[in-house]
């Protein structure tokens, strides 16, 4: 089976049809699904649609774009929930930070706070990270090798393929791979696909963004996540049985699924 350890079900775009969403992907070898905390006011809809559905799953945490958020999201009313399998997703994103150069500055000193903050709740309450990336590799792994982060590892969403985080391979991190991959313009990731170790490998969407080819331009879903199975296939020049196994494998360990 194929695990989707990265969709926004809780997305408005998935409200009118989340039920066939599922069954395609389910009657596709897709069997289990992880609904990352990415924004505050979507949480409480992400723990209904965990609840109604035994494969779908849930994080909490908060998103670098939602940093306001942090200070006042009651972590403690979600992280206990049976379904609750991970903090984030967290991390870095400069990638739009605006205004002067303090004005961006104090954009990154809240966003490393912030991350942080996450960090060491997911140290207290032992659950793994869900961590975003985007321009901020360097930050982003001092971050979590000085504050001890692999203590409980965690997984690089939506994996950028810079070659500055492969090393934390070493200390807990998988790396989450999604539609980017057969994207034609994604030469560099398919470089640095091979290097990662297999054990570390997961299937992603981040659905409803990212849809992989022959699909760009549509909503994405869980479904697609064999387009990724069969690209990593391919590229690895692994059977893709053993790729949807040795994927499967790496998410329920990392999560502690059962």
């Amino acid at each position: 089976m194929i695990i989707d350890t990265h969709i926004h079900l809780d997305d408005e775009r998935y409200r009118d049809d989340l039920d066939q969403v599922l069954n395609r992907a389910r009657e596709n070898g897709v069997e289990r699904f992880i609904i990352p905390g990415a924004d505050a006011s979507t949480l409480d809809r992400a723990v209904e649609i965990a609840q109604s559905y035994n494969d779908v799953y849930f994080s909490v945490g908060i998103h670098p774009y939602d940093v306001n958020g942090f200070d006042t999201l009651n972590f403690e009313k979600y992280v206990h929930h049976e379904k609750c399998v991970a903090i984030g997703e967290c991390g870095l994103d400069y990638f739009r930070l605006e205004g002067s150069d303090e004005d961006k500055e104090a954009v990154k000193t809240e966003q490393k706070r912030v991350f942080i903050g996450q960090i060491e709740l997911a140290k207290k309450y032992k659950k793994p990270l869900i961590v975003h990336v985007r321009d901020a590799s360097r930050d982003s792994k001092e971050i979590l090798l000085q504050n001890n982060a692999q203590e409980v590892g965690g997984v690089l969403h939506c994996y950028n393929a810079d070659d500055e985080l492969l090393s934390l391979a070493d200390n807990g991190f998988y790396f989450g791979i999604g539609g980017v991959l057969t994207f034609k313009n994604a030469k560099k990731l398919v470089n640095v696909l091979p290097k990662i170790p297999k054990e570390k490998l997961l299937i992603e969407t981040d659905g409803p963004y990212l849809t992989p080819t022959p699909h760009r331009g549509e909503r994405n879903e869980p479904l697609y996540t064999t387009f990724v199975a069969d690209k990593m296939s391919e590229l690895l020049d692994i059977e893709l049985d053993e790729i949807k196994k040795t994927t499967t494998s790496n998410a329920l360990k990392l999560f502690n699924i059962s």
